[in-house]
């Protein structure tokens, strides 16, 4: 491990051995603390860049949209699913051990995801990158308080949506095991709850090149999917808390498919295709 990382790590473990002290400070915050906690319109970006974290429940799309924010904001998308992707494609008795986490729908633990993540951050820092918009990071408020640590986060977008179709789109995604591609096979129009709108999400189908090379994510099974939707209620949806209670923390109902939701997503951002070139965020 690098030196930054093992730095990183140090001071992630201090924060862990007090975690359950923090977690309730956190919960429990002293009333002073409210003369410090902006609201999001009236938060400034740092001068070191975006700090944009993308929280959601697994196949709600944070990828999607982190990845599409960062392409047209010009800033790294880090993230942490295609960071242990890479670490798992390294033959060893540790990967041996995280793919079978992982085919459980278990969360990883915070050493490995700490150690890839400062990693990262260390590479992208000697290179020059201002900013980032980071998804699959912080998984539990220990790892928001050890993130807290490292820089400040200027905003959350929570994307929300309704566990029925989260499961459906879980179950069709495919790759293209040659050009690694993701597409979609599955058709979702369903009734809106509550008198919501309708939820349409129309399949991403491959092209014919890709067809007959489709392959499944092995942790793309319903008795997974559901494992790891039990799994974030309980230990990842506190996250949520974490940062509602520091005032950067915004909600964000996906109700229909990348081109329903993408230009509501920009709307509600306060974002344009035409003009990315703004100083602070309005929601």
């Amino acid at each position: 491990m690098t030196l930054v990382g093992r730095r990183l790590t140090a001071e992630a473990f201090r924060w862990g051995r007090a975690a359950s002290g923090a977690v309730q400070r956190a919960m429990d915050p002293p009333s002073s603390w409210s003369l410090r906690v902006e609201a999001p319109s009236k938060r400034q970006v740092s001068k070191n860049g975006m700090h944009w974290v993308f929280l959601g429940c697994p196949g709600v799309g944070k990828g999607t949209y982190a990845s599409r924010l960062a392409s047209l904001l010009s800033i790294p998308h880090i993230a942490m699913g295609d960071l242990v992707r890479q670490e798992l494609s390294q033959p060893s008795e540790a990967s041996k051990k995280l793919i079978y986490a992982m085919s459980q729908g278990k969360l990883l633990p915070d050493q490995v995801v700490v150690s890839l993540l400062s990693t990262r951050l260390e590479k992208g820092a000697l290179e020059g990158e201002k900013g980032f918009i980071l998804d699959g990071f912080p998984r539990n408020t220990t790892q928001a308080e050890i993130l807290e640590q490292v820089t400040e986060i200027d905003l959350v977008v929570n994307l929300k949506l309704r566990e029925d179709v989260v499961i459906s789109k879980c179950l069709g995604r495919r790759i293209c095991s040659q050009c690694k591609g993701n597409f979609n096979v599955a058709n979702i129009d369903v009734e809106g709850s509550d008198g919501g709108p309708r939820i349409s999400m129309p399949p991403l189908l491959p092209p014919p090149s890709c067809a007959t090379k489709m392959t499944i994510r092995a942790d793309d099974t319903e008795e997974v999917v559901r494992e790891r939707l039990r799994i974030y209620a309980e230990e990842s949806k506190p996250v949520e808390d974490f940062y509602r209670l520091r005032g950067n923390l915004f909600d964000f109902e996906v109700a229909g498919g990348i081109p329903e939701t993408w230009p509501r997503l920009l709307d509600a951002l306060n974002l344009s295709e035409k003009d990315c070139t703004h100083q602070k965020v309005s929601v």
